[in-house]
């Protein structure tokens, strides 16, 4: 079983897009919870969506995005 930890929360796609493009040229393995939580909510955007990554390249990620300016969830 692999473990996924959540290393980012965030209700601007934008970021979501950005984070996922960076870490997946950092041969990191995204998974994206939530994507279609907007049509539930009626497309306003105000759920956040999470990124998830496994628990052996979280640490990774984390610096990945750090020094990408972008926000980490501990």
């Amino acid at each position: 079983m692999t473990v996924m930890l959540e290393i980012m929360r965030s209700t601007d796609p934008t970021e979501i897009a950005f984070a996922s493009a960076l870490l997946s040229g950092e041969d990191i393995e995204v998974f994206e919870m939530d994507v279609h939580m907007s049509a539930l909510e009626g497309s306003i955007g105000i759920l956040p969506r999470r990124l998830l990554v496994r628990r052996a390249d979280a640490h990774r990620a984390r610096i990945v995005l750090r020094d990408n300016a972008l926000p980490v969830s501990e």
